[in-house]
């Protein structure tokens, strides 16, 4: 293998080592969100730099199965949750 070509294999892995730390990095909290909308109950967790960005980003992914459409998924986003666990 050439220098040039290892060098830039190099750059390369340090970059993805890089983008992959300081997106791991930003993610203290975590939370496990339950909802319950209009008869039925979908759960789902995230990750945040804080624990109510962490719950925000569960409770609208735990959302997203039971709503359907626009009007019916910010609906449930405010609702509030039948539970949350949330750790940091």
């Amino acid at each position: 293998m050439k220098p040039a070509t290892r060098l830039t294999v190099f750059a390369i892995v340090v970059l993805a080592a890089f983008l992959l730390w300081s997106t791991l990095a930003a993610q203290k909290a975590k939370c496990n969100v339950c909802v319950s909308y209009r008869g039925a109950q979908n759960c789902a967790h995230a990750s945040a730099a804080s624990e109510k960005e962490a719950a925000r980003s569960a409770q609208t992914t735990a959302c997203g199965p039971i709503a359907r459409g626009m009007a019916e998924s910010i609906e449930c986003d405010n609702v509030p949750p039948a539970s949350v666990d949330c750790t940091t």
